[in-house]
């Protein structure tokens, strides 16, 4: 693309080869290599405006004229119902735009992921599998910046500031959220619980007064299922999160993420302990602990609402809503199935919860990944899946009208009047750190006599997972 044949032509020859066949470089780098060769700043911008770049500071981000595209491919890990609501997203966005959306659905995202980017094959959108590895793409100039192609006056009524910060990295959008989750939230039957004369427990104490009640009559409390393929451990974590903050608050939560607390800390292990309350309890979960480490979370989701019940309660986040309507379609929400807040265990931190959303990203600049990012941060697009049920839209514009039921819709008011809301704390270490405290849960689960053991070896991957 010899267009300057006065300048400095090896040099910006290397820089477009560099730029549209290997990626090394982002467009700030593109800009500051030809201004450094002898263009003006116009000449420039218009060498990347040729390219297929824009004007962004950084990343990927939108030229005036993206390619014209009839279908995009999309990378996600969601299966089952929550794939049916993706799949309903993607059908009304073939309906509004004619573009069609093809699914890859894995059970194992990071390694998928890491690969087609490595192979420099990326799909046109993705669902992230964590936080951390979002920010890094988004750093390394991966993704597509969506300042200019959402409308960012709307996006910024639609959405509080918590969640435009978790899309963005340095200062720029790069992600939407299809749906967020409550992780405050345990499951029961209400039918259930008057028939046997169960109360809703308030606090940790009278949870654990309860469960020993219901073991004592020869039935199990609990249900708890750790199975997740590649992800096996997490819905354990994800106790020991809530458990965390419920204790020590999101000051200390945000510390133990950063690593200022070591996995060594009394802190870390009471939450350990407690968890163990629940997952190592005397006649609490039917067959534990192989049971609980080869059951599917969203299997395990069932027991407290067959017939007869197979257990009474489950801690899981609000998506379960989503596996407990499918499975029992004729269960009446709010009497057959419901759920109770995460009992208090320090006052001083009552109402505060674990969340999390998922991020989906464009990996291409094309007609096609634009509208549908248009469309997916919209509370058109947002107000689907929360219909179907098993999601919550933290978009602002998204009516409580649209929950199916006051399960649902109780859901989407504690999500948005919780005292303090923050984003389970193993979806914010990094990847390699979370990866390391989901096998530490289920070493955990299967032997607890091991905890000061486990502590240990995480605080040595924390080390040099933090120091890297």
């Amino acid at each position: 693309m010899n267009v300057y044949g006065r300048r400095d032509r090896k040099a910006l020859d290397q820089l477009v080869e560099e730029y549209t066949t290997t990626n090394n470089i982002n467009r700030r780098q593109f800009l500051q290599r030809a201004t450094a060769a002898g263009l003006s700043f116009s000449a420039a911008s218009a060498l990347l405006a040729a390219c297929g770049g824009g004007s962004s500071s950084s990343g990927v981000s939108a030229g005036s004229a993206p390619p014209k595209v009839t279908s995009i491919d999309a990378l996600t890990e969601w299966s089952g119902e929550e794939l049916d609501s993706f799949n309903a997203i993607n059908a009304a966005f073939t309906k509004k735009t004619g573009i069609k959306v093809n699914v890859e659905s894995t059970r194992d995202l990071p390694a998928v992921l890491t690969t087609r980017v490595k192979g420099n094959n990326p799909p046109d959108i993705a669902g992230m599998p964590s936080v951390p590895t979002f920010q890094q793409l988004a750093s390394e100039g991966k993704l597509v910046q969506l300042d200019n192609i959402l409308n960012m006056s709307q996006y910024r009524q639609d959405y509080a500031q918590t969640w435009i910060d978790f899309s963005s990295v340095n200062g720029h959008v790069y992600a939407v959220l299809p749906k967020a989750n409550s992780k405050g939230t345990i499951w029961y039957s209400p039918k259930q619980f008057q028939a046997n004369g169960y109360t809703v427990p308030q606090t940790w104490d009278d949870m654990i007064a309860l469960s020993n009640r219901i073991a004592s009559q020869g039935k199990y409390p609990w249900s708890m299922g750790l199975e997740s393929a590649a992800s096996s451990g997490w819905p354990g974590a994800d106790w020991i999160d809530q458990i965390y903050l419920s204790l020590n608050g999101i000051d200390m939560a945000k510390q133990w993420v950063a690593h200022k607390i070591p996995w060594t800390h009394p802190s870390v292990k009471q939450a350990f302990q407690m968890f163990g309350q629940i997952a190592n309890g005397k006649h609490y979960i039917n067959g534990a602990p192989q049971a609980i480490l080869a059951t599917n979370f969203q299997d395990s989701s069932y027991l407290p609402f067959d017939n007869p019940p197979k257990a009474y309660m489950i801690y899981l986040g609000d998506f379960a809503t989503g596996f407990i309507a499918s499975q029992f379609p004729n269960a009446q929400a709010g009497t057959d199935y419901n759920f109770f807040p995460f009992p208090v265990i320090n006052p001083q931190y009552k109402g505060q919860i674990t969340g999390g959303a998922d991020i989906m990203v464009a990996m291409k600049d094309n007609d096609g990944t634009r509208q549908f990012m248009q469309f997916m941060a919209s509370a058109e697009g947002q107000s689907i899946w929360p219909k179907r049920g098993g999601a919550t839209s933290v978009n602002k514009s998204v009516p409580l009208s649209v929950y199916p039921d006051p399960v649902t819709k109780a859901v989407a008011q504690q999500l948005t009047q919780a005292t303090a809301v923050t984003v389970g704390e193993d979806d914010l270490m990094p990847q390699v750190m979370e990866n390391a405290y989901w096998k530490g849960v289920l070493a955990y689960v299967q032997n607890p006599s091991q905890l000061d053991s486990i502590l240990s070896s995480l605080e040595s991957t924390a080390q040099q997972a933090y120091s890297s």
